[in-house]
């Protein structure tokens, strides 16, 4: 009996235990960090809890964040400990107008929950970009792909990985 083939799009099993991005970091070879912590659904923020909970400073944990520039879906990924300036995001990638985008949509295109949303091993793979302040760290966190858990790595592997434009699209 013939093996059916993979469909296009969809995940090969993952790994036990791994998540979509993990399993991509786990196949590229990178260095990376797992950092698990217990994730409190009425915490505010889902990067301040995660900043708070691994004792780490929100400068270096970055949220990833799924805007609309002029009709693509493009992902952002800034320090948790500001906002995203969607008029920057447009001009990294050549457009001329940025929406948040609606969160199911977010959700059903990169195949993770809100709060969890990773910038690695999307269902569909989006533009990228990481804000320039990046560079600054040696590592920084960035979600792995559910709540409670992120991964630390060196931001030049997350840019080379998702192929992102760095740019200053993070605002204090």
């Amino acid at each position: 009996m013939a093996k059916k083939p993979n469909k296009p799009g969809r995940a090969k099993k993952q790994q036990s235990g791994g998540t979509p991005a993990t399993v991509a970091l786990t196949a590229a070879g990178v260095t990376y960090t797992v950092h698990a912590y217990e994730h409190d659904p009425a915490h505010p923020s889902y990067g301040e809890e995660a900043a708070e909970a691994m004792g780490v400073s929100p400068e270096r944990v970055f949220k990833t964040l799924v805007a609309d520039v002029d009709g693509a879906l493009t992902v952002a990924v800034v320090p948790v400990a500001g906002q995203l300036d969607l008029k920057a995001l447009a001009a990294a990638v050549g457009g001329k107008r940025a929406a948040m985008a609606d969160p199911s949509l977010a959700e059903r295109t990169t195949g993770y929950v809100r709060g969890g949303i990773s910038p690695l091993g999307q269902r569909k793979r989006l533009a990228t970009v990481l804000d320039a302040s990046a560079a600054e760290h040696t590592t920084i966190c960035v979600s792995a792909g559910r709540r409670g858990l992120e991964v630390e790595l060196a931001p030049g592997d997350l840019a080379g990985l998702t192929d992102a434009v760095l740019a200053p699209i993070g605002r204090a």
